[in-house]
């Protein structure tokens, strides 16, 4: 399977690579010095409804691509920026839930975004709790998803 450029590029910042640079001029990358996690999608049934949930709660702007045949809505990339990046996926593979992976998101105000979330639909699957490290909390997004939100402290 041939990987699509902005996949790659979005995996090689989460090694730490520099898409571009030649990769014999790059120091070894060990395994414990990497990110454990580099990338995430967002499976979801309908991309414009999960677009407008996400814009409107978290004041995201999305680029779409079709790739391998599934339409991708890609958050904001910025390389300065601690935390990874993903996309909203749609397609024949994708299947929005409850269970599985907990995907956690940082906001810097966490009343405000379950506000807004609450407001856009969302239910609050988990109200926010003091973690020790901040606040914490989970909502089921427009498509059926668990998303936990995270403000640190």
């Amino acid at each position: 399977m041939v990987c699509h450029p902005r996949l790659l590029a979005l995996l090689l910042l989460g090694l730490g690579l520099v898409p571009g640079a030649p990769i014999f001029a790059m120091p070894p990358v060990k395994a414990y010095a990497m990110k454990p996690a580099i990338y995430f999608e967002i499976p979801v049934t309908d991309l414009a409804r999960a677009k407008q949930f996400y814009t409107a709660v978290f004041g995201y702007d999305f680029t779409e691509e079709t790739i391998h045949g599934n339409r991708m809505a890609f958050f904001p990339l910025q390389e300065s920026s601690r935390g990874i990046t993903g996309a909203l996926a749609q397609g024949e593979i994708y299947r929005p839930t409850t269970q599985g992976v907990l995907l956690y998101l940082g906001v810097s105000n966490l009343a405000a975004t379950l506000a807004r979330a609450e407001q856009a639909g969302a239910k609050v699957l988990f109200p926010a709790t003091d973690s020790g490290y901040g606040l914490v909390a989970e909502i089921q997004d427009s498509e059926g998803n668990r998303i936990g939100l995270s403000q640190p402290q």
